[in-house]
């Protein structure tokens, strides 16, 4: 049977995706003659509390051969989820969503599409659109003032820059994220001539404010870089000279939760006879939650009620961790207010803020701080650490709304992440092509474009080493150490590594590369996925692919807002446009071990080697004998 409906294909729905509140959508159906009499209607059903299924009678379209038609036009004038599938009104039958995405018929309830419908005046960065992000672990990026002292006696400085960040336990409990390789801001600047060459126009930088442990997420003082990394005055004139090379900073805000070795907090006492944890009357102790019974001083562990391990709300029960309450109106206005830390930062010079689990984060609060962050001006970046989709993510007892307009301008794209990486190993194209079609669909297009695309970061394995090295499997931390591909398997593994990065920087959204990815390294999770840049690497061979590819995007326009258009999605072959309005690219991945000859758009030919891509860029109305820019 042919395919009865299929929100994918601009026969069946107009416009492809989410839209603008206020916003009308077309949807068809086609209908073999072998189904008898039907009389179709849509069944739209906005998801809330009080709103119930609305069925919309659909207009008989005529025939073809053996075929009916049928559509309806639906006007959706608020923002929010809808779902929805077809009735046809006879024998209890209904068209429900298959796992390709295409219509089937069913005589029971089954999988309905989705559209989004966001707020009419949602607008991003512009300045984002068409980018490269590059992300940076500030502690291992590189060290522009070697062998500094530290400046608290409790952090351990590792001069081996070749070493293994510390896992083991000692005999007094370990030093896991304990241990500094001395990175810095000034290491960050001297290396911006490498970032430009690299096409970057964006730092994504893990946490800078004082903290007390290399990876920062426990933070300390969030008004002061932390001084092993340098100063206030540092960070500013980093953004000042990076924006002689077009590159903007963007800062990782973790507001959920403090450190409790923090100003705030100081359960340590590090910071004086203050804070929440010591003074019941300290003017931070509304931000935290803690057990009522709970007077101050030591008490046993049993006295503790179990939500409040260590007589606190704490992130995950990481009691180093404690929660603040975003909903204290103190905390909120110093992070939020005038003269806050969002503002402060901004006006540095950061470029904007990634928020560290923003789905633990009330929507009201992320609203407000994007009124703090497009205060300072509407170009300023708001990300979103989300890791599935981000339209349909609950939270609170209720369906999240941060990607409706309001709230986040995107999120960090976890599910092309995976789609890509499976695809790369050896999963069909049929798979990865439904799973990228699925978040371009549900994305509102103004967050699709700014979407931040990746392979590895500081909380996955790197990229190689999931595409090359035996999964984990729950294995520990002794079992991942030292761990390292080589030989035939590290040089496939290098080649499906490449074919991924030309997909990531080829898609919707913009692409972030993950420090070291350029030059290979390896390593399972945290901290293994987190060493020193080996700025003494022989492998050189990705850096002028990625810094090609790079180009390519600041070149050609289709890259910016462009278009998904899957071609071809078979086996180990994937081939897709992006379409721009002056320009069309043509992307063929070509995962097999045999050479292709791929037939493109244009009705012209192309070779594909095995285990590579290749892409085709043409001028829209061009000559279709002609591309003027080919990259194998």
């Amino acid at each position: 049977m042919s395919c009865l409906f299929n929100s994918y294909d601009p026969y069946f729905k107009q416009p492809f995706g989410a839209v603008r509140a206020g916003q009308s959508v077309r949807l068809s159906l086609c209908i073999p003659e072998e189904l008898g009499y039907v009389d179709p209607h849509l069944v739209l059903q906005k998801e809330g509390r009080f709103d119930v299924p609305v069925y919309y009678r659909m207009n008989f379209n005529g025939q073809t051969p053996k075929q009916n038609h049928f559509s309806v036009e639906v006007t959706l004038n608020d923002p929010g989820l809808y779902f929805y599938y077809f009735d046809l009104y006879t024998d209890f039958r209904r068209i429900v969503r298959g796992p390709d995405n295409c219509g089937m018929v069913s005589w029971q309830d089954g999988e309905k599409w989705q559209i989004t419908v966001y707020d009419a005046a949602f607008e991003t960065p512009e300045s984002i659109k068409g980018k490269v992000f590059y992300q940076i672990f500030p502690d291992r990026f590189c060290e522009g003032v070697e062998n500094k002292p530290m400046p608290f006696p409790d952090r351990i400085y590792q001069a081996d820059k070749h070493a293994e960040p510390f896992w083991q336990p000692n005999e007094v409990g370990g030093h896991l994220n304990e241990d500094y390789f001395g990175g810095d801001l000034k290491g960050i600047q001297l290396k911006l001539p490498y970032l430009h060459e690299m096409g970057v126009d964006f730092l994504y930088l893990n946490p800078i404010f004082e903290a007390h442990s290399n990876h920062r997420y426990n933070t300390a003082d969030y008004l002061n870089v932390d001084p092993l990394l340098g100063t206030n005055e540092e960070f500013e004139a980093l953004c000042a000279e990076a924006k002689k090379y077009g590159i903007g900073i963007v800062l990782d805000g973790v507001f959920s939760h403090t450190g409790s070795d923090s100003r705030y907090f100081n359960r340590e006492g590090r910071y004086g006879e203050g804070g929440a944890y010591r003074d019941p009357s300290s003017p931070y102790r509304s931000w935290y939650d803690f057990d009522p019974k709970y007077k101050g001083g030591y008490r046993s562990w049993y006295d503790f009620d179990p939500k409040y391990k260590g007589g606190y709300r704490s992130w995950w029960g990481f009691e180093t961790l404690p929660e603040v309450n975003e909903e204290t109106p103190s905390y909120v206005e110093f992070i939020t207010g005038v003269g806050g830390v969002i503002d402060t930062w901004l006006r540095r010079g950061a470029a904007g803020f990634r928020l560290d689990v923003a789905d633990e984060l009330p929507d009201e609060f992320i609203e407000q701080i994007r009124t703090a962050v497009k205060r300072v001006s509407p170009e300023k970046f708001l990300l979103g650490e989300v890791w599935e989709d981000a339209t349909t993510k609950y939270g609170f007892n209720q369906r999240r709304t941060y990607l409706l307009g309001k709230g986040l301008d995107s999120v960090m794209n976890y599910p092309f992440k995976n789609a890509v990486l499976d695809f790369v190993k050896g999963k069909p194209a049929e798979q990865a092509a439904n799973e990228i079609l699925t978040i371009c669909e549900h994305y509102p297009a103004p967050a699709m474009d700014t979407a931040l695309n990746f392979l590895s970061t500081h909380d996955t394995e790197r990229a190689l080493t999931v595409i090359a090295d035996e999964p984990a499997n729950g294995r520990g931390r002794e079992w991942q150490s030292g761990r390292c591909v080589t030989g035939d398997a590290y040089e496939e593994g290098l080649l499906r590594l490449r074919m991924a990065y030309a997909i990531i920087y080829t898609l919707p959204g913009v692409p972030c590369l993950y420090y070291g990815d350029e030059i290979a390294m390896q390593g399972y999770r945290d901290p293994f996925n987190r060493a020193f840049f080996r700025w003494d690497a022989h492998e050189q061979r990705l850096r002028p692919v990625l810094a090609q590819l790079a180009q390519l995007r600041h070149t050609c326009e289709a890259f910016r807002t462009g278009k998904l258009n899957v071609l071809r999605a078979e086996g180990g072959i994937l081939h897709y446009q992006r379409i721009g309005e002056a320009e069309t690219a043509e992307i063929i991945v070509n995962r097999t071990e045999h050479i292709i000859v791929e037939t493109l758009a244009s009705g012209k030919s192309t070779e594909v080697n095995p285990m590579g891509f290749t892409i085709v860029v043409e001028e829209v109305g061009h000559n279709p004998n002609h591309s003027y820019y080919d990259y194998i």
